[in-house]
């Protein structure tokens, strides 16, 4: 099994890495090879809308023929057995960059038919790692949970299964003292940090473990 992680954060070493490390590290436990992209490293743009992937006979057909830092990552998605996606939430949504991937990586397969067909050869779970200041009993007055269910099912749809792990009310900064944070309780913050932290990213090296092992018929959402 080769298992690819993507970090859509500009962060390499605070929550959302090392949920992803720890997803990696359960899919590595099983016998699986992985391997961590850091978005933030390369130069792309999101879709620009050329229909060349959709033109029929078309030599780009299925694929996207845009070709910049993002062109090898979109082959190791297409040959990868499970693809695990990484972000914080900025303003309600992943990162621009997660987004301009997300874009590239499923509208390529998608078939404008009556059935939304999938060109997707090698069907594969897709997983979500989210991580967020907000607290988990806001997710639904703020749109989130809506958000969430429609990555899923769109990603379910084009390549067979997904789901996510959401992460809430996060420890933000290294020390709160050097900003404007009154919004906040920091020491409640720390505390969650300390003992739901280590739970979550459990549940990250279960998502990694579960990929590595269960076939596509047994996983969320298939």
């Amino acid at each position: 099994m080769n298992i690819l992680a993507i970090n859509g954060s500009p962060r390499k070493s605070r929550n959302t890495v090392t949920l992803l490390n720890k997803a990696l590290e359960g899919a590595a436990s099983q016998g699986a090879t992985t391997e961590l992209i850091h978005l933030y490293d390369l130069c792309y743009k999101g879709c620009i809308s050329c229909f060349a992937c959709k033109l029929i006979g078309g030599k780009s057909y299925g694929k996207c023929a845009y070709q910049d830092e993002l062109t090898p990552v979109l082959e190791k998605i297409e040959h990868a057995d499970a693809v695990i996606l990484g972000s914080p939430i900025y303003f309600g949504n992943v990162t621009g960059e997660l987004r301009s991937l997300m874009e590239r990586m499923a509208f390529q397969y998608l078939v404008y038919d009556e059935n939304h067909s999938s060109l997707v050869l090698k069907k594969k779970p897709i997983g979500f790692i989210y991580t967020m200041n907000i607290k988990e009993d806001m997710l639904q007055d703020w749109g989130y949970d809506r958000l969430f269910l429609t990555n899923e099912k769109t990603f379910a749809r084009i390549f067979g299964a997904s789901e996510s792990l959401i992460v809430t009310d996060t420890y933000q900064f290294s020390d709160y003292s050097k900003y404007i944070t009154s919004a906040f309780d920091e020491t409640a913050k720390a505390k969650r940090h300390q003992d739901i932290f280590p739970q979550d990213c459990e549940k990250a090296f279960e998502m990694g473990v579960r990929f590595a092992t269960k076939p596509i018929s047994e996983l969320s959402r298939s």
